[in-house]
């Protein structure tokens, strides 16, 4: 990895996290709880665009891993942590093998109804409980405007940075 795309992958990490914690300062109108903006996936799709897989799981590992750590808030790393990785993973999938069907737009929906999905898994393996279940079409239905809302923005962003970026991918 060259200099200059270590740096640039450095700076994504740390608007990550500037974008969690402004994320965190905004009042959610609904009164779900794990009901998040989402801003942070911005950045993680971002980098699925212009970097590739890899990279954007180092990032959100790592935006995952201060995060949880500066907060010294272990369920961060519990809850937000694997429901991020495994949203990469389906957002790469969908990307990569199915970019003909799906905009970035799609390709964020499905990655926030991943991110959902785990996360509701996770809550009802820790509290012992699959009546936690019963959030997840209500999660579901404002991953729909966030999913939306992030895909728009990374295709803006898109356009916008990937002509001056080609140099960092290699």
């Amino acid at each position: 990895m060259n200099l200059k795309k270590l740096i640039f992958l450095s700076l994504l990490v740390s608007t990550a996290l500037v974008l969690s914690i402004v994320e965190g300062m905004i009042p959610v109108p609904i009164p779900v709880p794990g009901v998040k903006l989402g801003l942070s996936n911005i950045i993680f799709l971002l980098t699925l665009v212009l970097f590739g897989f890899k990279e954007a799981l180092i990032v959100a590992f790592l935006r995952g891993l201060i995060m949880g750590i500066a907060t010294g808030n272990i369920s961060s790393l519990m809850y937000s942590l694997p429901s991020s990785l495994t949203s990469i993973i389906v957002m790469s999938f969908v990307y990569r093998y199915l970019s003909d069907y799906f905009s970035l737009i799609g390709v964020s929906l499905f990655g926030a109804l991943a991110f959902n999905t785990v996360q509701i898994a996770i809550a009802s393996l820790i509290m012992e409980n699959v009546r936690i279940f019963t959030y997840l079409p209500i999660m579901s239905l404002t991953s729909l405007f966030t999913g939306y809302f992030i895909g728009l923005t990374v295709m803006v962003a898109q356009r916008r940075v990937s002509g001056s970026l080609m140099r960092f991918r290699n």
